[in-house]
């Protein structure tokens, strides 16, 4: 069992080094996770926006993060992280702090959820009721193109 709470500035260091791990995890090469580094990088900034989300284990243990910023005053977010630990992968965490940031976001105004998926997460998102609107540029990586996806917000379901 896993609790989602926001993030503290002083696990900003572990938590970049749970997105480097999550992202790691499908395969990449090590010049592609340099590339990415920046992208993937979690500052106490970011935290200290309270838009920042953990999932840690009974044992204390974090094992992901997800985090949303507001796009416009219109209602949009956009899901700037999320990411759960290799070990934690397919045990409900994931679906937990998707959950959790879509609640995060409604309750700022937010509307819909944009999406910049890496290509192994889409058939996550799309399982959630994310709908693929088209393809953008990669936040690390020059010219590479990756799923863009959109979670229309409904409190009804989130």
């Amino acid at each position: 069992m896993s609790t989602i709470r926001p993030a503290r500035p002083v696990e900003a260091v572990e938590l970049t080094a749970l997105c480097l791990r999550s992202k790691a995890h499908w395969g990449y090469d090590a010049a592609f996770m340099r590339q990415s580094r920046a992208a993937l990088t979690v500052t106490e900034a970011m935290i200290s926006s309270g838009r920042v989300l953990v999932a840690e284990t009974a044992a204390g243990r974090l094992a992901g993060v997800a985090a949303v910023a507001r796009l416009d005053e219109c209602g949009r977010f956009d899901l700037s992280l999320m990411f759960v630990d290799p070990a934690a992968i397919r045990t409900g965490i994931g679906r937990a702090l998707f959950k959790a940031a879509v609640r995060l976001a409604a309750s700022a105004g937010g509307t819909s959820l944009t999406i910049l998926a890496d290509p192994f997460a889409e058939a996550f998102y799309r399982r959630l009721g994310a709908v693929r609107i088209g393809e953008a540029p990669s936040d690390a990586i020059p010219g590479r193109m990756v799923p863009l996806l959109e979670y229309t917000i409904n409190e009804s379901r989130s």
